[in-house]
């Protein structure tokens, strides 16, 4: 299981990327502290040697999924293109549709919404993609890209709901393909004129 050789770093950096990749799969409540350490492969003293407990441990996991989250977005919509096109990039980017958003299924679990420490990574990551998508709308239309009447913020809002509401039809057909259709159909009405 530990191995002597290994560092505490490593055991840490284990036992978030186990627990991040438990609360996606079973949510907080499904998310044992031995299924993590089964997880990470690491010892039963080590969770607590690192970490006050599953909380704080979860915590870290869920900032580091918010800022993995950021970084991909930030990677696409900082890229090259026009407005319509950085929107087209973030939204065709590639997906794991089938297993859903990993902040989004966290906005699902009702322990993370329970608690404000929590749920915090969520809130602050999803208001800080509205912001990011509106200030490229905003651009797109001072550039005379978008139709003068579009409201940024409400844009942004339809693109997270459309990316949102896409893995939810994705994971209830079982095909990516309605991930795909509403991409599409929301790539169509932002179409530069």
């Amino acid at each position: 299981m530990y191995s002597e050789g290994m560092s505490t770093s490593d055991t840490s950096d284990r036992l978030i990327e186990s627990t991040r990749e438990l609360l996606w799969e079973r949510g907080y409540v499904g998310t044992s502290p031995k299924a993590i350490l089964e997880r990470a492969g690491a010892g039963q003293g080590s969770m607590y040697h690192h970490f006050k407990g599953k909380p704080d441990l979860a915590l870290a996991a869920i900032r580091r999924t918010a800022e993995e989250m950021r970084a991909t977005a930030e990677g696409v919509l900082d890229g090259p293109g026009s407005p319509y096109q950085r929107i087209e990039a973030y939204l065709r980017r590639e997906r794991e549709v089938l297993r859903g958003c990993p902040i989004g299924r966290l906005t699902m679990d009702p322990d993370v919404m329970a608690s404000d420490e929590l749920r915090a990574p969520v809130d602050e990551t999803l208001d800080w993609l509205r912001e990011r998508l509106a200030g490229i709308v905003e651009e797109g239309k001072e550039q005379g890209r978008f139709a003068s009447g579009l409201v940024g913020e409400e844009v942004a809002a339809t693109i997270v709901a459309t990316v949102q509401g896409g893995y939810v039809l994705a994971r209830a057909s079982g095909s990516p393909a309605a991930f795909d259709v509403g991409v599409r159909g929301l790539l169509a009405l932002l179409s530069p004129r």
